[in-house]
């Protein structure tokens, strides 16, 4: 059977974007489409969308949709240019903003209207359109409530009488809780704000609603899907997590080799392969011209591609930042995010103008120049669901230094065990950090060793097709769950 499954997303590539997510939900899609699946995307038409310049052309459709004591309206466009359909909610009253969530000072004040309303506008336009899904596949807090509203609002509705939900939570630090008095907003029944449905210490919590009501939950990492279910990673979530532990399952994320390839990759100086890596000088010495360091093409340049965030494990940088700046390297960071954090970086690239420097930015090709130009690239992460910048950096040959944490753990193989991919590390501490660092640039003074390592790193295959695979099996679990619930 051939299944129709609509993924739903506060936000993919090429569309819209501030993390991780957008990779996933951009190249998912399409590997469960090759894999003979009619996939749909539906994504709020925010005004980075409007401004991607991806063409956008109009639709018949048009959904009513209630938020408290209010009716709106939204138009449904479409892309029909991508592998994969897309389509848009468009109400501008809450999508039309200059970013997708948030300023950098703080989260909009009526998030959880907004993706209330997207929730309940893609059912809408899932039922107008004609589409019958067999899965709606959601995607973090933002479409929590999906599943929510169709085992409430939409439970007698013989519409989606065969349509099972699979949620998957790609951090469980971000759940979207908001004010008790704001539930009105929601249109859901009264009973469902309580410990055994949308309460969380008081409050509403939409990523709880999803976790509560859907038919399956995935985690991007096996490592990550085990360690949800302890308090220090669970973020208050780890008794529902285990309570739902029948239902719970691991997917790494995959890697777009179209996009991420250094053999083919357009937006690098000079393609290279393992079996000729000649290019990833040219793209070193581009690199160092980009980020202004005057450093021998000898030295070891450690490249960082990162959200400017705690979880990143910024802290302990900064921490070991003085010890690392007596070794001999470079060190080029490139991101955005908090406030504090950007801060942070900003005054130790001040105060290390020779070795490290920082660019406080979204750019794709700037991206792709550390991951080729990099001989090393750095991910202390405090926890990591997934990441895929391992994998991207592996595949171009540039040895990852991670924290064995989640996804990073997950994926990859630590010097001296066979078939080595990187190094890891285990204490969240700037001592442990520092450490594996000099180990990573002693390897690095082997040439042979070193090129041992890259050949090891750049043959690894995280391609999206095994992981759609899992996700095709984990579809049909949820499918069978559902057989004969309806009434």
């Amino acid at each position: 059977m051939n299944l129709s499954v609509i993924f739903a997303s506060p936000e993919a590539t090429p569309f819209a974007k501030t993390g991780g997510l957008a990779d996933v939900a951009g190249s998912l899609p399409g590997a469960l489409k090759a894999l003979g699946a009619k996939v749909f995307i539906f994504l709020p038409f925010y005004r980075h969308v409007a401004n991607s310049g991806m063409e956008i052309e109009p639709t018949a459709l048009e959904v009513t949709v209630p938020i408290g004591r209010r009716t709106i309206k939204a138009r449904v466009l479409r892309n029909s240019k991508t592998e994969v359909p897309a389509y848009f909610i468009k109400c501008d009253e809450y999508y039309d903003r200059t970013y997708l969530y948030g300023t950098p000072d703080g989260d909009y004040f009526d998030n959880i209207e907004r993706f209330a309303f997207f929730s309940r506008a893609v059912l809408e336009a899932i039922k107008a359109g004609g589409f019958r899904p067999d899965i709606i596949h959601c995607n973090d807090w933002q479409t929590g409530l999906i599943p929510a509203y169709l085992k409430d609002a939409y439970k007698k509705d013989e519409y989606f009488s065969k349509t099972a939900t699979v949620l998957t939570v790609h951090n469980t630090a971000y759940q979207g809780v908001f004010p008790p008095e704001l539930y009105d907003v929601l249109d859901l029944s009264k009973g469902l704000f309580s410990p055994e449905g949308l309460e969380f210490w008081g409050s509403i919590n939409l990523l709880k609603a999803g976790v509560v009501f859907s038919d399956a939950i995935t985690t991007v990492s096996p490592g990550y899907s085990r360690e949800i279910r302890t308090p220090q990673y669970g973020y208050g979530l780890d008794g529902l997590f285990n309570k739902r532990g029948d239902d719970l399952y691991g997917v790494v994320n995959g890697a777009d080799y179209n996009e991420w390839n250094p053999s083919t990759d357009p937006l690098i100086p000079g393609n290279y392969s393992p079996d000729d890596l000649s290019g990833k000088g040219a793209c070193k010495r581009e690199l160092l011209k980009a980020f202004d360091l005057d450093l021998e093409e000898t030295t070891p340049v450690i490249g960082m591609i990162s959200r400017l965030a705690g979880q990143k494990g910024f802290d302990i940088l900064a921490e070991a930042m003085p010890a690392l700046m007596r070794l001999n390297l470079g060190i080029v960071i490139l991101g955005t995010g908090e406030t504090m954090y950007r801060g942070l970086i900003g005054k130790l690239a001040e105060k290390y103008p020779r070795k490290l420097s920082v660019k406080i930015a979204f750019d794709n090709t700037l991206a792709h120049l550390v991951e080729a130009g990099s001989d090393i690239f750095l991910m202390p992460s405090r926890y990591e669901p997934c990441g895929l910048n391992q994998l991207y950096s592996m595949r171009y040959g540039t040895i990852p230094v991670v924290r064995a944490t989640g996804g990073l753990d997950d994926t990859v193989r630590d010097f001296g065990e066979e078939g080595a991919t990187g190094f890891k590390f285990k204490e969240y501490s700037a001592a442990a950090l520092a450490s594996r660092v000099k180990d990573a640039l002693a390897v690095f003074r082997n040439k042979k060793a070193w090129s041992k390592l890259q050949k090891n790193a750049m043959a690894e295959d995280f391609s999206w097709e095994k992981s759609a695979k899992n996700y095709m099996e984990i579809y049909r679990k949820a499918l069978k769950k559902i057989e004969g619930n309806f009434l």
